[in-house]
């Protein structure tokens, strides 16, 4: 049942048709006024099924369990009441030492280098840059890494930063979550569904997804971010060998991107992979495929746009859609 769940869920965001009501052959997104919701059994009494209410969603309420594979939180999509884990491979998604799925549906790893940034998206009006923390593993001479922070550049200069707080030892009830926009801090009460929406930017928004940890960062018409702080825990490192220290609980970011408002010429790590007719270089069936030439996505900060295959060009507005300045 959780592979099926699994699959439908794919399915669904690569737009496959079926008789179960999935968007129509053709259509590669959700509906545009979908929205996921973060389902934690541990926090309901019951030990089969967990109801979620999906009024606010334009849907009926409906049941459904987290997969096996992530059985303490999943997310829900309330149009078609499906469970998925935050990392499953569907298109615009990035996890661990960052595995990342493409537009084009395509798994691939890209290692970076710890301490460094790199342009993940990069369009004519809206540039992605994460910034990957690591160690070194000197055993296969690259680093392990992670997704630290994003750094979102768009518009007439407005800057998003989202980023996971570095933390000595994890504890799951403390919020790990910190977000700035244009450098003030956005500030949402620690309660799922508490929502911030920018004065300054009514489009922008921020929604926990559960009291702690977990967020969806959402700019009207362009892009919808969901964001997990988590840590490597002692049973990953002792089976990946990470090196973790006492010292430092290594919090990084699982990622999930929608995006809406693309060019044809968009670039960077993820970014490029929907661009149409994208063909990747990428040994898709190797045990690892690994996307490599990181320096061109090599960017100087974290809200640098000078990678070698950045698209930004800064303006009031692109592809019709206007921001506030």
């Amino acid at each position: 049942m959780a592979l099926l769940v699994v699959v439908l869920a794919a399915a669904l965001l690569a737009g496959v048709a079926s008789a179960a009501g999935i968007p129509p052959k053709g259509g590669r997104k959700p509906p545009p006024n979908s929205r996921f919701v973060m389902l934690a059994p541990k926090t309901f009494g019951h030990k089969r099924n967990y109801q979620v209410s999906c009024s606010d969603e334009g849907g009926p309420a409906c049941y459904v369990g987290c997969p096996k594979e992530c059985p303490n939180k999943c997310l829900v999509f309330c149009a078609y009441c499906l469970s998925f884990c935050m990392c499953d491979i569907f298109p615009g998604t990035s996890c661990g030492d960052p595995r990342f799925t493409g537009g084009d549906g395509n798994t691939f790893y890209f290692h970076g280098k710890k301490d460094d940034n790199f342009c993940i998206v990069s369009d004519s009006d809206l540039h992605i840059n994460a910034h990957f923390i690591g160690n070194h593993n000197p055993d296969l001479k690259r680093d392990f890494t992670w997704v630290q922070a994003l750094g979102v550049t768009f518009g007439a200069g407005h800057r998003l930063y989202v980023g996971a707080r570095r933390d000595a030892e994890w504890d799951e009830d403390e919020d790990h979550i910190q977000i700035t926009f244009d450098a003030e801090p956005v500030d949402i009460d620690a309660v799922k569904n508490a929502r911030w929406v920018s004065k300054a930017l009514p489009g922008l928004s921020v929604t926990r997804m559960d009291t702690v940890n977990t967020v969806m960062v959402e700019l009207a018409g362009v892009f919808s971010i969901s964001a997990n702080a988590v840590p490597i825990t002692d049973r990953d490192n002792r089976i990946h060998k990470y090196g973790k220290t006492e010292g430092d609980s290594l919090v990084h970011l699982d990622l999930g991107f929608q995006f809406h408002n693309l060019t044809k010429d968009v670039d960077g790590v993820l970014g490029q992979t929907y661009r149409p007719g994208y063909v990747t270089k990428v040994d898709i069936k190797a045990k690892m495929p690994i996307m490599g030439g990181a320096p061109k996505y090599l960017s100087s900060t974290l809200f640098s746009t000078d990678c070698a295959v950045s698209r930004f060009h800064r303006s009031a507005g692109a592809a019709g859609t206007t921001f506030a300045s």
